[in-house]
Protein backbone atom coordinates (compact mmCIF):
# COMPACT_ATOMS: atom_id res chain seq x y z
CA UNK A 1 0.00 0.00 0.00
CA UNK A 2 1.66 3.71 -1.19
CA UNK A 3 -0.42 6.54 -0.14
CA UNK A 4 1.13 8.94 -1.95
CA UNK A 5 -0.93 7.46 -5.07
CA UNK A 6 -4.43 9.62 -4.92
CA UNK A 7 -7.87 7.59 -4.60
CA UNK A 8 -9.26 7.97 -8.13
CA UNK A 9 -13.06 9.68 -7.06
CA UNK A 10 -13.39 13.03 -7.63
CA UNK A 11 -16.22 14.43 -4.28
CA UNK A 12 -19.36 14.01 -6.25
CA UNK A 13 -18.79 10.05 -7.00
CA UNK A 14 -17.15 9.37 -3.62
CA UNK A 15 -20.84 10.68 -2.12
CA UNK A 16 -22.38 8.36 -5.14
CA UNK A 17 -20.50 5.24 -3.58
CA UNK A 18 -20.34 6.53 -0.27
CA UNK A 19 -23.28 3.27 1.04
CA UNK A 20 -21.28 0.94 -0.38
CA UNK A 21 -17.87 1.14 1.28
CA UNK A 22 -16.81 1.63 4.58
CA UNK A 23 -14.64 4.52 3.67
CA UNK A 24 -14.04 6.42 0.44
CA UNK A 25 -10.52 8.34 1.09
CA UNK A 26 -8.16 5.53 2.28
CA UNK A 27 -6.32 2.49 -0.07
CA UNK A 28 -7.92 -0.04 2.55
CA UNK A 29 -11.94 -0.78 3.17
CA UNK A 30 -14.51 -2.81 3.12
CA UNK A 31 -17.37 -3.73 0.92
CA UNK A 32 -20.85 -3.02 2.50
CA UNK A 33 -24.81 -3.17 1.85
CA UNK A 34 -24.12 -5.33 -1.73
CA UNK A 35 -25.12 -8.82 -2.29
CA UNK A 36 -22.91 -11.20 -1.84
CA UNK A 37 -23.24 -11.91 -5.35
CA UNK A 38 -22.32 -8.38 -6.34
CA UNK A 39 -19.13 -8.38 -4.41
CA UNK A 40 -17.75 -11.62 -5.70
CA UNK A 41 -18.06 -9.73 -9.68
CA UNK A 42 -16.45 -7.13 -8.45
CA UNK A 43 -13.48 -8.78 -6.90
CA UNK A 44 -13.15 -11.13 -10.16
CA UNK A 45 -12.72 -7.59 -12.59
CA UNK A 46 -9.77 -6.67 -10.26
CA UNK A 47 -7.40 -9.10 -12.37
CA UNK A 48 -8.27 -7.93 -15.55
CA UNK A 49 -8.52 -4.29 -15.02
CA UNK A 50 -6.48 -1.55 -13.62
CA UNK A 51 -9.21 0.43 -12.20
CA UNK A 52 -9.78 0.38 -8.43
CA UNK A 53 -12.71 -1.05 -6.71
CA UNK A 54 -14.30 1.96 -6.54
CA UNK A 55 -14.23 3.11 -9.87
CA UNK A 56 -15.53 -0.30 -11.08
CA UNK A 57 -18.19 -0.19 -9.57
CA UNK A 58 -19.36 3.48 -10.66
CA UNK A 59 -17.94 2.94 -14.22
CA UNK A 60 -19.45 -0.93 -14.70
CA UNK A 61 -21.89 -1.76 -12.02
CA UNK A 62 -23.93 0.77 -11.23
CA UNK A 63 -24.73 1.97 -14.79
CA UNK A 64 -26.13 -1.19 -15.32
CA UNK A 65 -29.98 -1.17 -14.47
CA UNK A 66 -30.35 -4.78 -13.32
CA UNK A 67 -27.46 -4.38 -11.20
CA UNK A 68 -28.56 -1.95 -9.53
CA UNK A 69 -31.99 -2.99 -8.87
CA UNK A 70 -30.26 -6.00 -7.15
CA UNK A 71 -28.11 -3.31 -5.02
CA UNK A 72 -31.20 -1.24 -3.86
CA UNK A 73 -32.60 -4.39 -2.82
CA UNK A 74 -30.26 -5.20 -0.93
CA UNK A 75 -31.22 -2.60 1.31
CA UNK A 76 -32.86 -3.20 4.92
CA UNK A 77 -36.12 -1.96 3.53
CA UNK A 78 -36.51 -4.30 0.43
CA UNK A 79 -34.48 -6.96 1.81
CA UNK A 80 -37.57 -9.49 0.74
CA UNK A 81 -36.62 -7.89 -2.94
CA UNK A 82 -33.20 -9.14 -3.24
CA UNK A 83 -33.74 -12.91 -4.58
CA UNK A 84 -35.59 -11.22 -7.39
CA UNK A 85 -33.02 -9.03 -8.19
CA UNK A 86 -30.49 -10.96 -8.04
CA UNK A 87 -32.03 -13.55 -10.59
CA UNK A 88 -32.64 -10.57 -12.77
CA UNK A 89 -29.21 -9.35 -12.93
CA UNK A 90 -27.34 -12.76 -13.38
CA UNK A 91 -27.18 -11.82 -17.32
CA UNK A 92 -25.18 -9.18 -16.84
CA UNK A 93 -22.93 -11.30 -13.89
CA UNK A 94 -22.44 -13.90 -16.50
CA UNK A 95 -21.49 -11.69 -19.28
CA UNK A 96 -18.64 -10.22 -16.62
CA UNK A 97 -17.63 -13.41 -15.80
CA UNK A 98 -17.49 -15.37 -19.43
CA UNK A 99 -13.62 -14.31 -19.86
CA UNK A 100 -12.58 -16.22 -16.49
CA UNK A 101 -12.01 -19.61 -16.69
CA UNK A 102 -10.07 -20.26 -13.45
CA UNK A 103 -12.11 -21.40 -10.96
CA UNK A 104 -11.19 -19.55 -8.04
CA UNK A 105 -13.46 -16.31 -9.30
CA UNK A 106 -16.07 -18.60 -7.24
CA UNK A 107 -14.16 -17.68 -4.26
CA UNK A 108 -14.75 -14.53 -4.45
CA UNK A 109 -18.57 -14.96 -3.62
CA UNK A 110 -19.53 -15.97 0.17
CA UNK A 111 -23.06 -17.91 1.14
CA UNK A 112 -24.36 -18.61 4.65
CA UNK A 113 -26.33 -21.89 4.95
CA UNK A 114 -28.56 -22.86 8.00
CA UNK A 115 -29.32 -27.34 8.30
CA UNK A 116 -31.81 -28.27 10.72
CA UNK A 117 -32.74 -31.18 12.47
CA UNK A 118 -30.43 -33.38 10.11
CA UNK A 119 -28.59 -36.63 11.65
CA UNK A 120 -25.34 -36.92 13.23
CA UNK A 121 -24.47 -38.81 10.02
CA UNK A 122 -25.51 -36.19 7.41
CA UNK A 123 -23.76 -33.79 9.89
CA UNK A 124 -20.05 -35.68 9.16
CA UNK A 125 -21.26 -35.45 5.31
CA UNK A 126 -21.66 -31.52 5.38
CA UNK A 127 -18.39 -30.89 7.71
CA UNK A 128 -16.18 -33.71 5.78
CA UNK A 129 -15.23 -30.03 3.42
CA UNK A 130 -11.59 -29.31 4.50
CA UNK A 131 -11.46 -25.86 2.76
CA UNK A 132 -13.28 -22.88 1.92
CA UNK A 133 -16.39 -23.46 4.25
CA UNK A 134 -16.49 -23.19 8.14
CA UNK A 135 -19.06 -24.52 10.21
CA UNK A 136 -20.68 -24.30 13.74
CA UNK A 137 -22.29 -27.44 15.36
CA UNK A 138 -24.95 -27.55 17.89
CA UNK A 139 -23.43 -29.31 20.58
CA UNK A 140 -24.76 -32.36 22.91
CA UNK A 141 -22.52 -31.07 25.57
CA UNK A 142 -24.09 -28.50 26.18
CA UNK A 143 -27.64 -29.10 25.04
CA UNK A 144 -29.60 -32.45 26.33
CA UNK A 145 -31.68 -34.08 24.44
CA UNK A 146 -34.23 -35.06 27.18
CA UNK A 147 -36.73 -33.69 25.90
CA UNK A 148 -39.38 -34.12 22.94
CA UNK A 149 -40.43 -31.78 20.20
CA UNK A 150 -44.03 -32.29 19.50
CA UNK A 151 -44.31 -35.36 20.53
CA UNK A 152 -41.15 -36.64 19.13
CA UNK A 153 -37.94 -37.47 20.25
CA UNK A 154 -35.16 -35.76 18.24
CA UNK A 155 -33.21 -38.63 16.02
CA UNK A 156 -33.46 -38.97 11.95
CA UNK A 157 -36.47 -40.32 10.44
CA UNK A 158 -34.88 -41.90 7.36
CA UNK A 159 -36.90 -42.36 4.96
CA UNK A 160 -35.92 -45.37 3.46
CA UNK A 161 -35.82 -47.08 6.97
CA UNK A 162 -39.44 -45.82 7.56
CA UNK A 163 -40.87 -47.86 4.71
CA UNK A 164 -39.24 -50.93 5.28
CA UNK A 165 -40.23 -53.98 7.47
CA UNK A 166 -37.58 -52.64 9.99
CA UNK A 167 -39.76 -49.41 10.49
CA UNK A 168 -41.39 -50.52 13.78
CA UNK A 169 -37.96 -51.76 15.25
CA UNK A 170 -36.01 -48.98 14.47
CA UNK A 171 -38.56 -46.38 15.90
CA UNK A 172 -39.03 -48.59 19.10
CA UNK A 173 -35.09 -48.59 19.81
CA UNK A 174 -34.53 -44.92 19.23
CA UNK A 175 -36.95 -44.05 21.47
CA UNK A 176 -36.15 -46.57 24.27
CA UNK A 177 -32.48 -44.76 24.00
CA UNK A 178 -33.73 -41.41 24.12
CA UNK A 179 -36.06 -42.05 26.89
CA UNK A 180 -33.13 -43.75 29.03
CA UNK A 181 -31.23 -41.09 28.54
CA UNK A 182 -33.63 -38.59 29.92
CA UNK A 183 -34.45 -40.53 32.60
CA UNK A 184 -30.69 -41.35 34.02
CA UNK A 185 -29.53 -37.06 33.18
CA UNK A 186 -30.39 -35.96 35.95
CA UNK A 187 -29.34 -39.69 38.14
CA UNK A 188 -25.99 -38.53 36.57
CA UNK A 189 -26.28 -34.81 37.79
CA UNK A 190 -26.89 -35.80 40.95
CA UNK A 191 -24.15 -38.18 41.17
CA UNK A 192 -21.43 -35.51 39.52
CA UNK A 193 -22.57 -32.87 42.87
CA UNK A 194 -22.43 -35.58 45.58
CA UNK A 195 -18.95 -36.40 44.46
CA UNK A 196 -17.75 -32.55 43.26
CA UNK A 197 -18.86 -30.26 45.83
CA UNK A 198 -19.24 -26.66 44.55
CA UNK A 199 -15.66 -24.40 45.25
CA UNK A 200 -16.34 -21.69 47.34
CA UNK A 201 -15.04 -19.24 44.25
CA UNK A 202 -17.99 -20.56 41.96
CA UNK A 203 -20.93 -19.08 41.40
CA UNK A 204 -23.91 -21.26 41.60
CA UNK A 205 -24.64 -20.60 37.47
CA UNK A 206 -20.65 -21.82 36.81
CA UNK A 207 -21.14 -24.95 39.05
CA UNK A 208 -24.40 -25.83 37.50
CA UNK A 209 -23.30 -25.43 34.01
CA UNK A 210 -20.08 -27.77 34.49
CA UNK A 211 -22.10 -30.10 36.35
CA UNK A 212 -24.54 -30.45 33.52
CA UNK A 213 -21.85 -30.47 30.68
CA UNK A 214 -20.16 -33.02 33.04
CA UNK A 215 -23.45 -35.16 33.29
CA UNK A 216 -23.82 -34.67 29.17
CA UNK A 217 -20.70 -35.53 27.96
CA UNK A 218 -21.26 -39.22 30.43
CA UNK A 219 -24.44 -39.80 28.24
CA UNK A 220 -24.28 -38.14 25.01
CA UNK A 221 -22.18 -40.95 23.40
CA UNK A 222 -25.38 -43.39 24.15
CA UNK A 223 -27.50 -41.70 21.61
CA UNK A 224 -27.25 -42.61 18.43
CA UNK A 225 -25.40 -41.36 14.70
CA UNK A 226 -29.41 -40.63 14.03
CA UNK A 227 -29.33 -38.09 17.18
CA UNK A 228 -30.92 -34.68 14.95
CA UNK A 229 -28.72 -31.47 15.21
CA UNK A 230 -28.14 -27.97 13.48
CA UNK A 231 -25.45 -26.78 11.69
CA UNK A 232 -24.53 -23.54 10.37
CA UNK A 233 -21.84 -23.70 7.17
CA UNK A 234 -20.04 -20.41 6.14
CA UNK A 235 -17.77 -20.74 2.45
CA UNK A 236 -17.16 -19.16 -0.98
CA UNK A 237 -18.85 -20.40 -3.91
CA UNK A 238 -16.37 -22.57 -4.58
CA UNK A 239 -15.99 -25.11 -1.99
CA UNK A 240 -19.77 -24.92 -2.18
CA UNK A 241 -20.29 -26.33 -5.58
CA UNK A 242 -17.98 -29.10 -4.55
CA UNK A 243 -19.49 -29.84 -1.33
CA UNK A 244 -23.02 -29.77 -3.19
CA UNK A 245 -21.35 -32.25 -6.09
CA UNK A 246 -20.22 -34.72 -3.13
CA UNK A 247 -23.79 -34.75 -1.47
CA UNK A 248 -24.78 -35.52 -4.29
CA UNK A 249 -22.95 -38.34 -4.77
CA UNK A 250 -22.98 -39.98 -1.70
CA UNK A 251 -24.21 -43.68 -1.11
CA UNK A 252 -25.89 -42.06 2.21
CA UNK A 253 -29.83 -40.58 1.15
CA UNK A 254 -29.80 -38.18 3.43
CA UNK A 255 -26.81 -36.79 2.01
CA UNK A 256 -28.63 -36.16 -1.99
CA UNK A 257 -31.34 -34.85 -0.05
CA UNK A 258 -29.24 -32.02 1.69
CA UNK A 259 -27.71 -31.52 -1.84
CA UNK A 260 -30.87 -30.93 -3.39
CA UNK A 261 -31.55 -28.37 -0.11
CA UNK A 262 -28.78 -26.45 -0.64
CA UNK A 263 -28.37 -26.20 -4.20
CA UNK A 264 -31.92 -24.77 -3.78
CA UNK A 265 -31.13 -22.56 -1.52
CA UNK A 266 -27.45 -21.31 -2.72
CA UNK A 267 -29.36 -20.61 -6.36
CA UNK A 268 -31.23 -17.68 -4.39
CA UNK A 269 -27.69 -15.95 -3.37
CA UNK A 270 -24.89 -16.94 -5.13
CA UNK A 271 -26.40 -18.76 -7.91
CA UNK A 272 -23.31 -18.58 -10.88
CA UNK A 273 -21.10 -20.19 -8.17
CA UNK A 274 -23.24 -23.38 -7.68
CA UNK A 275 -24.54 -24.04 -11.08
CA UNK A 276 -22.33 -26.76 -12.29
CA UNK A 277 -23.16 -28.83 -9.25
CA UNK A 278 -24.45 -32.14 -9.75
CA UNK A 279 -23.66 -35.66 -9.08
CA UNK A 280 -20.16 -36.75 -10.07
CA UNK A 281 -19.57 -40.04 -12.09
CA UNK A 282 -16.08 -40.11 -10.76
CA UNK A 283 -17.26 -40.51 -7.13
CA UNK A 284 -20.06 -42.91 -7.97
CA UNK A 285 -18.16 -44.83 -10.67
CA UNK A 286 -14.86 -45.08 -8.06
CA UNK A 287 -17.06 -45.87 -4.94
CA UNK A 288 -18.88 -48.47 -7.01
CA UNK A 289 -15.48 -50.17 -8.63
CA UNK A 290 -13.45 -50.28 -5.30
CA UNK A 291 -16.39 -52.15 -3.63
CA UNK A 292 -16.52 -54.35 -6.38
CA UNK A 293 -12.68 -54.70 -6.31
CA UNK A 294 -12.77 -55.47 -2.52
CA UNK A 295 -15.74 -57.63 -2.69
CA UNK A 296 -13.68 -59.71 -5.74
CA UNK A 297 -10.26 -60.18 -4.01
CA UNK A 298 -11.85 -60.61 -0.82
CA UNK A 299 -10.86 -57.80 1.58
CA UNK A 300 -14.00 -57.84 3.43
CA UNK A 301 -13.16 -60.25 5.82
CA UNK A 302 -13.90 -58.75 9.21
CA UNK A 303 -10.93 -59.05 11.72
CA UNK A 304 -11.65 -60.20 15.28
CA UNK A 305 -13.02 -57.16 17.17
CA UNK A 306 -10.27 -56.61 20.02
CA UNK A 307 -13.57 -54.63 22.29
CA UNK A 308 -11.59 -52.02 23.30
CA UNK A 309 -10.23 -48.61 21.72
CA UNK A 310 -6.79 -48.10 20.26
CA UNK A 311 -4.03 -45.61 19.02
CA UNK A 312 -1.53 -46.35 16.95
CA UNK A 313 1.30 -44.62 15.35
CA UNK A 314 1.35 -46.77 12.27
CA UNK A 315 4.20 -44.63 10.01
CA UNK A 316 6.37 -42.13 10.68
CA UNK A 317 9.52 -39.89 8.90
CA UNK A 318 13.08 -41.98 9.88
CA UNK A 319 14.73 -38.19 9.11
CA UNK A 320 12.58 -36.42 10.84
CA UNK A 321 14.54 -34.82 13.53
CA UNK A 322 16.65 -33.56 10.03
CA UNK A 323 14.15 -32.32 7.61
CA UNK A 324 12.74 -30.06 10.45
CA UNK A 325 15.48 -28.30 11.50
CA UNK A 326 16.95 -27.96 8.40
CA UNK A 327 13.26 -25.93 8.22
CA UNK A 328 13.89 -23.95 10.43
CA UNK A 329 17.17 -22.51 8.96
CA UNK A 330 15.65 -21.80 5.49
CA UNK A 331 14.03 -18.58 5.74
CA UNK A 332 16.88 -17.19 7.90
CA UNK A 333 19.69 -18.37 5.35
CA UNK A 334 20.89 -18.00 1.57
CA UNK A 335 22.18 -21.62 1.74
CA UNK A 336 19.92 -24.44 -0.43
CA UNK A 337 17.93 -26.59 1.19
CA UNK A 338 19.90 -29.85 0.82
CA UNK A 339 22.98 -27.71 1.96
CA UNK A 340 21.29 -26.91 5.17
CA UNK A 341 19.88 -31.30 5.58
CA UNK A 342 23.43 -31.96 5.29
CA UNK A 343 25.01 -29.48 7.46
CA UNK A 344 22.07 -30.00 10.16
CA UNK A 345 23.30 -33.87 9.88
CA UNK A 346 26.89 -32.90 11.05
CA UNK A 347 25.08 -31.00 14.02
CA UNK A 348 25.93 -32.93 17.48
CA UNK A 349 22.62 -33.65 20.19
CA UNK A 350 23.66 -30.14 21.95
CA UNK A 351 23.74 -28.25 18.87
CA UNK A 352 20.25 -29.26 17.59
CA UNK A 353 18.65 -28.96 21.22
CA UNK A 354 19.85 -25.12 21.13
CA UNK A 355 17.97 -24.60 17.41
CA UNK A 356 14.73 -26.29 18.55
CA UNK A 357 15.01 -24.13 21.53
CA UNK A 358 15.43 -20.75 19.68
CA UNK A 359 12.38 -21.46 17.40
CA UNK A 360 10.32 -23.36 19.34
CA UNK A 361 10.85 -21.71 23.30
CA UNK A 362 9.40 -18.78 22.92
CA UNK A 363 5.56 -19.52 22.90
CA UNK A 364 3.06 -18.82 25.64
CA UNK A 365 0.44 -20.90 24.84
CA UNK A 366 -1.20 -22.99 22.29
CA UNK A 367 -2.14 -19.72 20.07
CA UNK A 368 1.36 -19.21 19.27
CA UNK A 369 1.31 -20.63 16.44
CA UNK A 370 4.76 -22.70 15.46
CA UNK A 371 6.61 -21.94 12.39
CA UNK A 372 6.37 -23.83 9.10
CA UNK A 373 9.51 -26.08 9.66
CA UNK A 374 7.19 -28.24 11.62
CA UNK A 375 4.80 -29.62 8.44
CA UNK A 376 7.99 -30.99 6.97
CA UNK A 377 7.77 -34.05 9.04
CA UNK A 378 4.75 -36.39 9.05
CA UNK A 379 2.82 -39.14 11.30
CA UNK A 380 0.40 -41.47 10.38
CA UNK A 381 -2.16 -43.03 13.09
CA UNK A 382 -4.52 -45.50 13.16
CA UNK A 383 -7.63 -44.99 16.04
CA UNK A 384 -10.41 -47.10 16.80
CA UNK A 385 -12.32 -45.15 18.99
CA UNK A 386 -15.77 -44.10 19.63
CA UNK A 387 -17.73 -42.66 17.33
CA UNK A 388 -18.00 -39.76 19.60
CA UNK A 389 -14.79 -38.91 19.49
CA UNK A 390 -14.42 -39.20 16.30
CA UNK A 391 -16.50 -36.51 15.27
CA UNK A 392 -14.28 -33.93 17.15
CA UNK A 393 -10.91 -34.98 15.38
CA UNK A 394 -12.74 -34.93 11.92
CA UNK A 395 -13.23 -31.27 12.82
CA UNK A 396 -9.91 -30.52 12.16
CA UNK A 397 -8.40 -29.24 8.58
CA UNK A 398 -5.27 -29.52 7.75
CA UNK A 399 -4.84 -33.41 8.11
CA UNK A 400 -6.06 -36.24 6.04
CA UNK A 401 -8.33 -38.71 7.53
CA UNK A 402 -10.26 -41.51 6.44
CA UNK A 403 -12.99 -43.32 7.99
CA UNK A 404 -14.63 -47.26 7.56
CA UNK A 405 -18.59 -47.66 7.27
CA UNK A 406 -19.75 -46.77 11.18
CA UNK A 407 -20.94 -50.73 12.80
CA UNK A 408 -21.02 -52.41 15.92
CA UNK A 409 -18.56 -54.60 15.13
CA UNK A 410 -15.14 -53.40 16.85
CA UNK A 411 -17.16 -52.90 20.52
CA UNK A 412 -18.12 -49.63 22.24
CA UNK A 413 -16.95 -48.00 25.36
CA UNK A 414 -18.71 -48.10 28.99
CA UNK A 415 -18.66 -44.48 30.80
CA UNK A 416 -17.01 -45.58 34.20
CA UNK A 417 -19.21 -43.52 35.81
CA UNK A 418 -22.30 -45.80 35.18
CA UNK A 419 -20.88 -48.33 37.70
CA UNK A 420 -21.68 -46.13 40.40
CA UNK A 421 -24.79 -45.13 39.19
CA UNK A 422 -25.55 -48.80 39.11
CA UNK A 423 -26.42 -48.21 35.49
CA UNK A 424 -23.51 -50.48 34.11
CA UNK A 425 -25.48 -53.46 33.49
CA UNK A 426 -28.75 -51.83 31.62
CA UNK A 427 -26.18 -49.96 29.82
CA UNK A 428 -24.41 -52.98 28.22
CA UNK A 429 -27.90 -54.97 28.10
CA UNK A 430 -28.94 -51.62 25.41
CA UNK A 431 -25.76 -51.91 23.67
CA UNK A 432 -26.16 -55.14 22.99
CA UNK A 433 -29.60 -54.71 21.73
CA UNK A 434 -28.71 -51.99 19.57
CA UNK A 435 -26.30 -54.13 17.79
CA UNK A 436 -28.69 -57.10 17.38
CA UNK A 437 -30.83 -54.51 15.56
CA UNK A 438 -28.07 -52.96 13.69
CA UNK A 439 -27.18 -56.62 12.18
CA UNK A 440 -30.38 -57.29 11.10
CA UNK A 441 -30.99 -54.02 9.19
CA UNK A 442 -27.25 -54.20 7.98
CA UNK A 443 -28.02 -57.07 6.27
CA UNK A 444 -30.32 -56.01 3.93
CA UNK A 445 -29.35 -51.89 4.33
CA UNK A 446 -25.93 -51.25 5.25
CA UNK A 447 -25.68 -47.68 4.91
CA UNK A 448 -29.19 -47.05 6.59
CA UNK A 449 -28.29 -49.24 9.41
CA UNK A 450 -25.43 -46.79 11.01
CA UNK A 451 -28.30 -44.47 12.17
CA UNK A 452 -29.38 -46.96 14.77
CA UNK A 453 -25.33 -47.56 15.83
CA UNK A 454 -24.93 -45.64 19.48
CA UNK A 455 -22.35 -42.80 19.61
CA UNK A 456 -20.38 -45.10 21.97
CA UNK A 457 -19.95 -47.93 19.41
CA UNK A 458 -16.02 -47.85 18.33
CA UNK A 459 -14.80 -46.61 14.51
CA UNK A 460 -11.64 -47.51 12.88
CA UNK A 461 -10.33 -44.43 10.87
CA UNK A 462 -6.63 -43.40 9.84
CA UNK A 463 -5.34 -40.05 10.37
CA UNK A 464 -1.86 -38.41 8.73
CA UNK A 465 -0.83 -35.12 9.82
CA UNK A 466 2.38 -33.29 9.84
CA UNK A 467 4.17 -31.75 13.05
CA UNK A 468 3.11 -28.67 13.06
CA UNK A 469 -1.41 -30.11 12.79
CA UNK A 470 0.15 -32.45 15.85
CA UNK A 471 0.80 -29.18 17.85
CA UNK A 472 -2.30 -27.79 17.02
CA UNK A 473 -4.44 -30.90 17.42
CA UNK A 474 -2.99 -32.20 20.23
CA UNK A 475 -2.69 -28.67 22.26
CA UNK A 476 -5.95 -28.16 21.58
CA UNK A 477 -7.84 -31.20 22.10
CA UNK A 478 -6.02 -31.86 25.26
CA UNK A 479 -7.06 -28.57 26.96
CA UNK A 480 -8.88 -29.19 30.86
CA UNK A 481 -12.46 -28.00 29.38
CA UNK A 482 -12.25 -31.21 26.54
CA UNK A 483 -14.15 -34.17 26.57
CA UNK A 484 -12.50 -37.33 27.66
CA UNK A 485 -12.53 -39.59 24.53
CA UNK A 486 -10.61 -36.71 22.74
CA UNK A 487 -8.36 -35.54 25.94
CA UNK A 488 -6.80 -38.60 26.11
CA UNK A 489 -6.39 -39.60 22.58
CA UNK A 490 -4.52 -36.17 22.33
CA UNK A 491 -2.53 -36.89 25.15
CA UNK A 492 -1.61 -40.41 23.86
CA UNK A 493 -0.64 -39.21 20.22
CA UNK A 494 2.22 -36.92 22.16
CA UNK A 495 3.50 -39.81 23.92
CA UNK A 496 3.42 -42.26 20.77
CA UNK A 497 5.55 -39.20 19.37
CA UNK A 498 7.75 -38.52 22.36
CA UNK A 499 8.87 -42.70 21.86
CA UNK A 500 9.97 -41.92 18.32
CA UNK A 501 10.95 -38.03 18.21
CA UNK A 502 11.11 -36.35 22.04
CA UNK A 503 13.37 -33.59 20.77
CA UNK A 504 10.75 -32.01 18.40
CA UNK A 505 7.52 -32.07 20.83
CA UNK A 506 9.69 -31.06 23.86
CA UNK A 507 8.06 -27.91 23.73
CA UNK A 508 4.76 -29.35 23.43
CA UNK A 509 1.89 -27.84 25.53
CA UNK A 510 -0.58 -30.55 26.17
CA UNK A 511 -2.30 -31.01 29.03
CA UNK A 512 -1.71 -34.46 30.67
CA UNK A 513 -3.97 -34.25 33.69
CA UNK A 514 -7.41 -35.56 34.52
CA UNK A 515 -10.25 -33.35 35.88
CA UNK A 516 -13.26 -34.20 38.13
CA UNK A 517 -15.32 -30.97 36.36
CA UNK A 518 -13.56 -29.87 33.16
CA UNK A 519 -15.22 -27.09 32.55
CA UNK A 520 -15.41 -25.42 36.04
CA UNK A 521 -12.88 -22.80 35.09
CA UNK A 522 -14.37 -22.10 32.00
CA UNK A 523 -17.51 -21.39 33.52
CA UNK A 524 -15.81 -19.01 35.74
CA UNK A 525 -14.05 -17.24 33.22
CA UNK A 526 -17.48 -16.74 31.74
CA UNK A 527 -18.91 -15.15 35.15
CA UNK A 528 -16.13 -13.18 35.23
CA UNK A 529 -16.53 -11.38 31.81
CA UNK A 530 -20.44 -11.29 32.89
CA UNK A 531 -19.57 -8.97 35.36
CA UNK A 532 -17.24 -6.94 33.51
CA UNK A 533 -20.31 -6.32 31.36
CA UNK A 534 -22.72 -5.74 34.21
CA UNK A 535 -20.22 -3.16 35.22
CA UNK A 536 -19.67 -1.56 31.90
CA UNK A 537 -23.75 -1.38 31.22
CA UNK A 538 -23.95 0.24 34.98
CA UNK A 539 -21.42 3.15 34.35
CA UNK A 540 -23.05 3.70 30.97
CA UNK A 541 -26.46 4.28 32.04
Amino acid sequence: MDGTFPIDLNEKEREVVKPFFTNQDKHIFGLVNLPEVVKGTLFSRYSRSEKSARRLLLDEFIPNKDVMEAIEAGAPHKSLETALAVNKAEEFYQRVLVGYGDDSVAELANGHIACENISSLGGDLLTDSRIGISFLEKSARYIPFDKQVDGKWLWYREPNLMESRFADEYERLSNKIFELYSKWLPLAISYIKEVTPRDPDATERAYNSAVRAKACDILKNMLTAGRLTNIGLSGNGRAFEYLITKLYSSDVPEGQLLAKGIHEEMSKMIPSFVKRSQSSEYITGTRDAMNEYVRRNKYTQKASPEGKSYLRLVDYDKDAETRVLAGMLYPYSALPLEALRQMVGKMNADQRKELIKEYLSRRRNRRDKPGRALENTFYTFEVCASYGAYRDIHRHRVLTLDKQRLTTDLGYETPAELDALNLKGEYQSLMGECAEVYRKIAEHMPVEAQYIVPRCYFIRYYVKLNLREVYHLTELRSTKQGHPDYRKLAQNMKLLIEAVHPSLIEYMQVDMNDYALARIESEKKIDRKLAELDKKDALGK
